[in-house]
């Protein structure tokens, strides 16, 4: 039979967005005429650049394409791209990184809940505050915290 990990348990507080949300909509009912700029989940201030969209739509284009699919990228993130990031991003502003110390993944929320796979449950965690919760969440989730105080 299947069982619950405890650690979830331990979990406190809501998650981000949804708290935000809520803290937000108490606020625009105490005070109507509040010009509230959302900046949470989904909300946007703007819509996406022209080259943004350009370079989408290509993508998308490619994907369609035998001649031009690809599948997972290496493991490390694609040569061409990794170079951009170093050139643009680093060298251009006076960094000497080069493209092999960038490794490129799909957001720092998962890579934070699975580099803590790498360290055993002995070790100590120290949390910055404030801090994104879901850096907390997550090493509770994982087992590396006692209870919520």
């Amino acid at each position: 039979m299947a069982t619950i990990n405890d650690n979830y348990l331990k979990l406190k507080a809501g998650y981000l967005f949804p708290e935000i949300a809520r803290r937000v909509n108490v606020f625009a009912e105490a005070n109507p005429d509040a010009k509230i700029i959302r900046l949470g989940i989904g909300d946007v201030t703007e819509p996406l650049p022209e080259a943004c969209r350009t370079a989408m739509i290509k993508a998308v284009e490619e994907m369609g394409d035998r001649n031009t699919f690809k599948g997972y990228g290496p493991e490390q993130g694609y040569a061409w791209l990794r170079e951009k990031i170093a050139t643009h991003d680093f060298q251009a502003r006076g960094a000497d990184i080069d493209a092999s110390e960038i490794f490129i993944s799909d957001g720092s929320k998962c890579d934070t809940g699975n580099i803590l796979e790498i360290f055993g449950h002995d070790n100590i965690i120290a949390v910055t505050d404030p801090v994104y919760p879901v850096y907390v969440d997550t090493n509770v989730m994982v087992g590396n915290t006692g209870d919520a105080n």
